[in-house]
């Protein structure tokens, strides 16, 4: 009860014209000034405070300077350019070019938001510019980012692996087509909607072989840039946040002495935006880290889950309720707080139904991630339509068929839980 009086509150303030920070800020807040609540008041401040000494959070911001150090340093350009001459012959061809880009760097950070923010900084101007609607370009940008849950190396589900004693390379395979079915539903959306808006393709006519050649040679190093990351993460060399730093690193050196695009007043541009992108991002999810706290304090999440689990026994129908209590959940609460919680609760239960729990693994990771990404506190929304400077409204209502989208192929994920499980079935 106290904990829907709480999100009331916070829904208020929001449709009022508070910014969202204050709003979550003061509604978590709230709930530890109350006489039944038995807490001192400094642990508010605590959770703030705990928010922000999170490792992988340094994820955010190291990504966040990332973009705008690609921008200037010419990587951008070449990626895009490539991804461009690969998708840019459909219609919305720079939107369905920024889809495919999501794809070819979206396991770079491991962290939706931090890609999100990335691709925004990045990818939003020129959107709008071309005569996107800032809140359809939020969304395929913010949506796109939801590909990074599913492809490795994916934070998430190191955490569900190692929590839930599930094999992280099993879920790294699995991940893959996963990621692949998210890519072609998102571009086939963008088509759809690009036809009714009447989005132009970028080229006139399908590449050839030449053109994709040319691009990919002019563009090699920043080809390259991903895939050092990758490696180096699964290999050990760095762990994700660790990433951020060498990405910064390739980025200037690239820039600056390969290119030769990247100038001392270009760096000084983008670590200028870099602060200002961070301390309205970063505000918003310190503040939210009190709000979190009220519903795993009045365990909300635990009573569902235990309720759910014990009055369903079909595996499916089971794996459906748990998905609609996991998307729901992920709007409230960030992803890796409810892997960290529920990972724990959630795999033996569905392990004893006959649920295979890297499947369950996937369907999780892809929901609770893709609730950063809705009303009415996703963290990721929140920071793609900040960037973008679209409202909430415009961003809901041009998100609704990509969220059809992700619906629909979680639900086919669901009721297919081969096409998961072949490949890491075939390869282990």
């Amino acid at each position: 009860m106290i904990s829907a009086l709480i999100l009331g509150m916070a829904l208020l303030l929001i449709a009022i014209g508070m910014p969202v920070a204050f709003a979550i800020g003061i509604a978590g807040t709230s709930f530890f000034l109350l006489p039944s609540t038995f807490l001192p008041d400094a642990t508010a401040v605590q959770r703030i405070v705990a928010v922000s000494q999170s490792f992988p959070l340094l994820a955010v911001p190291l990504f966040i300077l990332l973009g705008n150090l690609m921008n200037g340093s010419g990587i951008t350009s070449r990626l895009i350019q490539l991804a461009t001459t690969l998708a840019g012959w459909m219609r919305g061809g720079l939107a369905q070019s920024s889809i495919l880009l999501s794809a070819l760097m979206g396991g770079v950070s491991g962290s939706a938001v931090a890609d999100s923010a990335m691709q925004a900084r990045i990818l939003g101007l020129p959107m709008v510019q071309k005569g996107y609607s800032p809140g359809f370009v939020g969304a395929v940008l913010a949506i796109g980012g939801l590909i990074t849950a599913t492809i490795p190396p994916s934070l998430g589900l190191i955490l569900y692996g190692y929590l839930g004693e599930v094999s992280i390379g099993r879920l790294f395979i699995a991940g893959l087509v996963p990621g692949f079915l998210l890519t072609v539903a998102l571009m086939l959306t963008t088509t759809i909607v690009a036809r009714r808006r009447n989005y132009v393709p970028e080229l006139e006519s399908l590449p050839t072989a030449r053109e994709v050649w040319r691009d990919f040679k002019n563009g090699f190093w920043a080809v390259l840039f991903p895939v050092w990351l990758l490696l180096g993460i699964r290999f050990g060399y760095f762990t994700p946040s660790e990433a951020g730093g060498f990405a910064v690193l390739y980025a200037l050196v690239v820039g600056m002495v390969i290119y030769r695009e990247l100038t001392p007043r270009r760096v000084l541009d983008a670590f200028v935006q870099t602060l200002n992108d961070i301390g309205m991002i970063m505000l918003i999810i310190l503040f939210s880290g009190t709000f979190g706290y009220v519903i795993t304090f009045e365990r909300v999440p635990q009573d569902i889950a235990e309720f759910t689990l014990t009055a369903f026994t079909n595996p499916t129908v089971l794996l459906f309720v748990v998905s609609g209590f996991l998307l729901v959940l992920g709007m409230l609460v960030e992803a890796t707080v409810l892997v960290m919680l529920l990972t724990p609760i959630l795999v033996p239960v569905v392990t004893a139904a006959g649920i295979d729990p890297v499947h369950f693994g996937l369907v999780m990771m892809t929901l609770v991630t893709f609730g950063g990404m809705t009303p009415p506190v996703g963290v990721s929304m929140f920071t793609v339509c900040g960037i973008m400077g679209c409202s909430y409204r415009d961003y809901t209502t041009e998100a609704l068929p990509f969220i059809a989208a992700v619906l629909i192929t979680v639900t086919i994920m669901i009721l297919f839980p081969q096409i998961v499980l072949f490949l890491p079935n075939w390869l282990m």
